[in-house]
């Protein structure tokens, strides 16, 4: 056991050279090589967050934009509706009003149910072709 003992020492003392040359390289490796990744990769992450905040806010500023171009279109289009309707009552009232007119002046000699100008009765009496077609057939 001595012997296994005496061995198992030597083995160690041949290791620990090479346990130091591991534990600098691994010092040497974390400074030289991963803080610089590290910090490239900090600042990569931070540089696509930003980016991303700024296409978020880039993102609620155009639907607000949006929102107010669609109420700014709605308003207009109302107008225009309004304006239309106002147009065609006041058609409707002119129309109305000469149709009125009209009807008190030619209603005022002619009875129910006839034609107030008489017009239909004279053409066929005065025109014997009032009643063929205009071709011939």
């Amino acid at each position: 056991m001595d012997a296994t003992l005496r061995a198992l020492g030597e083995i160690l003392l041949n290791a620990v050279p090479t346990f130091l040359l591991v534990v600098l390289l691994h010092f040497y490796l974390k400074k030289v090589f991963f803080q610089p990744m590290e910090k490239v990769l900090r600042q990569r992450f931070e540089a696509t967050e930003g980016a991303r905040k700024l296409a978020d806010q880039s993102l609620v500023r155009a639907s607000a934009r949006v929102a107010e171009y669609e109420a700014a279109i709605r308003a207009a289009r109302s107008e225009i509706y309004q304006a239309q309707e106002e147009f065609y009552k006041e058609f409707q009232d002119r129309q109305g009003g000469a149709n009125r007119g009209r009807a008190a002046e030619c209603g005022s000699g002619s009875t129910r149910g006839e034609d107030p100008t008489g017009a239909r009765g004279r053409s066929s009496q005065s025109d014997p072709g009032a009643g063929k077609p205009v071709n011939g057939r």
